[in-house]
């Protein structure tokens, strides 16, 4: 069934990309900034530090604010209600008043993750609402399996962005299905559905996946990281980012699009060691051709959770044409 979906949005998918081509000449120099951040876990004691009225992310206010759009992973569930998962050794529950924090920094949140379903179906429930009556717009996750992998699309300067979200973390007790809310899983052959999908019926000029994925404290990507990275990208994706392990991952590309495999923790607390603690800031620019530069900013996390910038490290940067990642320093901007 979706096999015979995928051959018919293929020729729409063609048709489309012969419109975009046109359009591309009127606006070629438009360029968009978005700003990804890793895990952001708003219970314990980033969730007290906010109720102290503290800001776990005015140290990165000013990079998240020249971006935009901004967006981050909500590694834990928003609610007041439900109880915690039978058998799951960490279960993170923020309390609602953390959104007014949120909202003021994130334009959109990814639910895909291991921990949104932490207390049931329910919290869940109400986690959609309370991020809905906040404006904070989110994807990755939804009522029902359809809108759990429909994309969210975000319009900024004549670009349409489509962000799509999904989770590889065992077990699939939460995943979405017909009748079930929950987050998006990556099937592969539904990832290209919804790439190609995100395309034609929504009209996105720039389709990118955020994923969460591999195996949790390794540097490196695993190897079923880095073959879906390319499913994707030959499904139509313009770029991937990740998140996950609890540490920065490497870079790569595919294709001449850029993969960046994990960002590494942002705002959260329990970690100790320099990797765990230590998370970076990805700015992405597109324009109507796909990705056109992207950088990353380090932050150091400290013992409430919050993360730091790191001015003495360099970050790494890339330009579309560039085979590799550079340290920025390297390179005179």
């Amino acid at each position: 069934m979706i096999a015979a979906m995928l051959a018919a949005v293929a020729i729409a998918f063609g048709l489309a990309a012969s419109g975009f081509a046109h359009a591309e000449d009127a606006s070629t120099d438009v360029t968009v900034s978005i700003a990804f951040v890793g895990d952001v876990m708003l219970d314990t004691l980033p969730g007290r530090a906010i109720r102290r009225g503290r800001d776990p992310f005015a140290p990165f206010a000013k990079l998240l604010d020249a971006a935009d759009i901004r967006v981050g992973n909500l590694e834990c569930v928003v609610a007041t209600t439900g109880t915690p998962e039978p058998g799951k050794p960490y279960t993170f529950r923020a309390h609602p008043r953390t959104l007014g924090v949120l909202k003021r920094h994130f334009d959109a949140v990814s639910l895909a993750n291991n921990h949104s379903g932490d207390y049931g179906p329910k919290a869940f429930g109400e986690m959609l609402r309370l991020l809905e009556k906040r404006g904070i717009a989110y994807f990755g996750g939804g009522r029902d399996l359809a809108r759990a992998h429909t994309p969210l699309i975000i319009e900024r300067k004549g670009l349409r962005i489509a962000l799509l979200g999904y989770n590889e973390f065992l077990p699939r007790s939460f995943e979405a299905d017909h009748d079930k809310p929950g987050t998006a899983w990556s099937e592969d052959d539904q990832v290209r559905l919804d790439i190609a999908t995100a395309r034609t019926l929504h009209r996105a000029d720039i389709v990118i996946p955020v994923m969460h994925w591999g195996w949790e404290y390794e540097p490196l990507a695993s190897k079923r990281q880095r073959e879906l990275a390319r499913v994707m990208i030959d499904a139509g994706a313009d770029a991937v980012v990740g998140g996950h392990p609890h540490v920065t991952q490497d870079t790569g590309q595919h294709r001449g699009r850029p993969i960046v495999y994990s960002l590494g923790n942002f705002v959260f607390d329990g970690f100790t060691d320099a990797d765990t603690t230590t998370g970076w800031l990805l700015r992405l620019e597109v324009d109507r051709q796909g990705a056109r530069r992207w950088r990353t900013f380090v932050g150091r996390i400290d013992r409430d959770g919050i993360p730091h910038p790191d001015a003495k490290a360099p970050g790494d940067c890339w330009e579309r044409g560039q085979d590799s990642a550079v340290p920025c320093a390297s390179i005179d901007r």
